[in-house]
């Protein structure tokens, strides 16, 4: 069996990787619980008699950006005595969930049976969560919101089925559970997923002043110009400390019917080119898609901009304003400091604006701005 959820804790402790918090330790004994639960249950490979596995009382961590929710969850799940398990972001994972939805009404009886096995009716939450539970037993999803109301709709009953299938639930998110899907479309259809949510998992808040993503880029600078080895090779260790070990599983955000794939992201994190944001046929509602679902975007190959590249510039600009507007961090690497970008020409003056924003987003106080 791995190391325990508390050994490597204290490991990271003793290396001065962290620094001792009480909210991060009543996270990693609430996990240590469960730890053990899912221990002594063992690992069933079948259920016996038509009986289903029981699932474990799992776990809701939630709490500020850069609180150490993310971190406290990996270590669990690298010492979780569990063999079939899995950790997606949850944005990743309700893409997943749609695609089996999908299939399933749009498949002849051979497809489904194909991909999901004997059986019968027109309700796919059922067979979509058999596939899943048969997959892994225990699910870890990073970053728990619910903004969708196509989400909001199925949540309920494809929880529900987990948890009958015996999956057992680990989460984080920025929002209590009660907070979920606030203010959204149809609410009251919603609020029995929370009650379930409450029954079935643990809810520990980590809370408190300290933001270790924040630490990071307040020791780092966030406007990097020029563009040269010294200043790639700066923006390249920014990431891998924000990274903070997390693999860079990509993200794909659905806006209006088309989807913005973004391959270097992991988390609340995305890296990107101003080419494949300023420089395609994106608009205002991609930019505050991207605002909403990302607390800080590393933005690489900011080039001087001209006349002849105003398009682009406009989308800029409107990219800044949503980042700005969402409280987003920025970190940049350009070719020039912000009011070099764009000094003369068509569309120069409305970017002065612009440059008044990236002035303010690289101070101090903004970097400091705690993000819920």
């Amino acid at each position: 069996m791995p190391q325990s959820v508390r050994t490597a804790y204290r490991e990271r402790l003793a290396a001065g990787e962290i620094r001792p918090d009480v909210a991060q330790a009543a996270a990693i004994d609430a996990l240590a619980r469960l730890e053990s639960d899912l221990d002594n249950a063992g690992e069933p490979s079948f259920s016996f008699f038509g009986r289903k596995p029981k699932s474990q009382r799992g776990l809701y961590i939630w709490g500020p950006v850069g609180r150490g929710k993310s971190m406290v969850m990996d270590l669990f799940f690298d010492s979780a005595p569990v063999h079939r398990k899995r950790r997606v972001h949850f944005h990743v994972f309700m893409a997943e969930v749609h695609a089996h939805i999908d299939a399933w009404r749009k498949g002849d009886a051979a497809e489904r049976k194909a991909r999901f096995g004997r059986h019968k009716g027109d309700d796919p939450i059922a067979p979509t969560a058999e596939l899943i539970a048969g997959e892994a037993r225990l699910l870890c999803f990073d970053e728990l919101q619910v903004t969708d109301i196509a989400d909001a709709m199925i949540l309920g009953r494809l929880f529900e089925a987990l948890f009958a299938e015996g999956v057992t639930l680990v989460a984080t998110s920025n929002r209590p559970p009660d907070d979920l899907y606030k203010d959204g479309l149809n609410r009251q259809l919603f609020t029995p997923f929370i009650a379930m949510l409450k029954e079935k998992m643990e809810v520990v808040a980590v809370r408190g002043p300290v933001d270790f993503r924040l630490d990071r880029l307040r020791a780092g600078r966030t406007w990097l110009s020029p563009v040269d080895k010294a200043t790639e090779a700066e923006f390249d260790t920014l990431w891998a400390d924000m990274l903070d070990g997390a693999e860079e599983t990509g993200a794909t955000l659905e806006v209006m019917g088309r989807k913005l794939r973004l391959p270097r992201a992991a988390g609340g994190l995305v890296r990107s080119s101003f080419a494949s944001l300023c420089q395609q046929a994106l608009g205002p509602q991609d930019y505050l898609a991207l605002a909403e679902r990302f607390h800080t975007i590393f933005l690489e190959d900011i080039p001087l901009l001209v006349p002849e590249k105003r398009d682009a510039a406009k989308r800029f600009n409107t990219l800044i304003d949503a980042l700005y507007e969402a409280d987003a961090k920025l970190v940049a690497l350009a070719a020039g400091e912000p009011e070099a970008l764009y000094p003369a020409g068509d569309g120069s003056f409305e970017f002065e604006r612009t440059v008044s924003r990236l002035q303010e987003m690289r101070s101090a106080d903004y970097v400091g701005r705690v993000r819920d």
